[in-house]
């Protein structure tokens, strides 16, 4: 059977008397596909009269149902001459866009998909029931984030900036994200007039600057608090369906002796914590029966309590800042374990595993770039499927990958990442070396193969040399030794060579070496105290033509800018705290 023939269409697209919004906009992109393959015109319709392409409850008109798709699972099943595309909310759009993969699309980027001309396009033969290995997925590099027709190619469904959120299926909505207990108990309003509400330092003194404390999670008062805010922020935000009640992002509990009993009873922190998200959790599930509340196993709070488990609405989300992200988790040797109470150390592996036993919703939170120096090179290429093959071995049910989150990407090959990651978080067990060969060679043109090579030399050099890499290293690292730079220079002069009559693929070959002139820079300047201001501002040129903004985390490049020409590590040194400077303004 032939979806299309000599430019003319054999088939119609099929929709119910009614659609959904998300069936429509799906039927509407899989018209818009098929005509730029084909050329041909494709009709919608909403009864089969001949040959179809039947989606969502249309499918039903073929005697084709699945009752155990959810919102996010796709069928495709071909019947006689038909086929039938069925999937729920947000599904029918994956469903679409895998037999649009099959037939040679790729959705590789918001601004760079390969669509081939097919003239005579066949209808092959199908039976593929997909469901994600995530509930949740999200990572957050721009374009997945300032793209909403992006995010569900890569059928990703975390995405927090989506402006059509019915078209698009809809999306795991937040009430708040993370370190949310400094605003359920602002320090604005009761430091004042209750230090008590807050942490307890080892000296006796309590934690007033915010941002920079705990709360006291054993004083009742807190719980009533932070009950009634939480109450009030999900009625703002009726449509979410997650509330996160974690932490702040500063790495000291509460020392008051009510705390500190309670962490040596359950040997961890995390059981503080877990006790008052249960109680809230408890207080507010009549009123909020779908939101999930969510908590951090982060830092201190990562190992796994001793007695209390998390109530059935509650999540817990396992944070790996402090692991090695060259090697997979379960292979790296090296000790980056987490302090308990008693003395006794736990590995990120081993929390991972007591999770996934104890919690029915783990969700996790991974880094995969380093915040302090984003055109840095960050070799997790080959850790990124064992970790999430061992995630998915151990029950976790969402995984949100941190990425360089600058306004507008970086160089360090952000586009790739971006793109295997949305992979792998459908299907873990993909085929990581095909997804990378696609879009380098179509990406980088001929210069596909010397970004490969690239990749591999600096993964072989961590592998070899066990280099460890976290996720705020500085740049001279043993990974970038100057004879390391030497053959990244030489692999991307020949990539550029290769593109040098390609106006828009030497573009990307050229922003990928940024990272390699951003390096040397970076350590001449703090090996030997030497700078060129020449240099340095045309390096600076070139990273704003590209389009770029940010290349550390809380910082803007003007302040980069100037910190490099002083010869410091970092723009966030010319500030008492990290965050001190604010969002990014474009």
């Amino acid at each position: 059977m032939m979806i299309a023939q000599n430019r003319k269409a054999c088939m119609e697209l099929v929709l119910p008397e009614q659609p959904t919004p998300s069936e429509q906009y799906a039927a509407d992109e899989l018209q818009y596909y098929l005509e730029l393959m084909t050329g041909a015109p494709f009709r919608q319709i909403r009864k089969i009269e001949g040959p179809a392409l039947a989606l969502g409850r249309a499918a039903e008109q073929l005697g084709v149902s699945d009752d155990g798709l959810g919102d996010e699972g796709f069928l495709l099943k071909t019947v006689g001459e038909n086929l039938a595309i069925l999937g729920g909310e947000r599904g029918v759009l994956y469903g679409v866009y895998e037999p649009l993969e099959q037939l040679g699309c790729r959705f590789f980027t918001a601004t760079c998909e390969q669509v081939p001309v097919r003239v005579n396009l066949p209808l092959p033969q199908i039976d593929d029931r997909q469901l994600p290995a995530f509930e949740y997925r999200e990572h957050n590099y721009y374009e997945s984030e300032t793209y909403t027709r992006f995010a569900p190619k890569l059928r990703l469904n975390g995405a927090r900036k989506v402006r059509n959120p019915r078209k698009t299926g809809g999306f795991m909505a937040y009430a708040r994200f993370v370190h949310t207990l400094g605003e359920l108990v602002p320090v604005s309003l009761y430091g004042e007039s209750h230090p008590e509400y807050y942490s307890m330092r080892p000296d006796g003194s309590r934690s007033l600057q915010g941002g920079q404390n705990q709360l006291c999670l054993t004083n009742p008062d807190v719980l009533e608090i932070a009950v009634e805010s939480t109450r009030r922020i999900l009625r703002e935000n009726p449509d979410a369906r997650i509330m996160s009640i974690s932490q702040n992002d500063w790495p000291e509990s509460c020392q008051c002796p009510s705390c500190l009993a309670v962490d040596r009873e359950e040997q961890s922190p995390a059981g503080t914590l877990l006790r008052f998200v249960n109680a809230l959790a408890e207080r507010l599930e009549e009123e909020f029966p779908r939101v999930i509340f969510d908590t951090l196993a982060y830092q201190y709070t990562r190992p796994v309590p001793r007695l209390t488990r998390p109530r059935h609405n509650v999540c817990v989300r396992l944070c790996s800042i402090e692991c090695c992200f060259s090697h997979p988790f379960e292979e790296c040797e090296q000790d980056r374990s987490v302090l308990r109470p008693d003395g006794s150390r736990s590995s990120f592996i081993q929390d991972l595993r007591d999770w996934g036993q104890v919690c029915n919703r783990v969700y996790i939170w991974d880094y995969t770039t380093s915040f302090s120096h984003y055109a840095a090179p960050h070799p997790n290429w080959r850790a990124l499927q064992p970790n999430m093959q061992a995630f998915a071995r151990n029950h976790v049910k969402g995984v949100f990958e941190q990425a360089n989150g600058a306004a507008r990407g970086g160089c360090d090959l952000n586009e790739l990442r971006a793109y295997l990651i949305g992979k792998l978080l459908w299907n873990p067990d993909t085929d990581v070396s095909r997804h990378i060969r696609e879009f380098t060679d179509y990406y980088y043109g001929p210069a596909g193969e010397e970004i490969r090579a690239y990749m591999d030399a600096l993964c072989d050099k961590a592998e070899r040399e066990r280099i460890h890499i976290g996720y705020n290293d500085p740049c001279n690292s043993p990974l970038f030794d100057a004879l390391m730079l030497d053959q990244l220079d030489a692999i991307l002069r020949r990539a550029e060579e290769k593109v040098a009559g390609d106006p828009l693929r030497l573009q990307r070959v050229a922003k990928v070496h940024l990272s390699v002139r951003y390096l040397r820079i970076k350590n001449r300047s703090m090996a030997t105290g030497e700078t060129d201001p020449e240099e340095i501002n045309r390096f600076f040129t070139d990273w704003k033509a590209h389009g770029l903004t940010r290349m550390e985390e809380w910082v803007s490049p003007q302040t980069s800018h100037k910190a490099l020409l002083r010869r410091m590590w970092r723009g966030v040194e010319f500030y008492d705290h990290w965050a001190e400077e604010g969002g990014e303004e474009l």
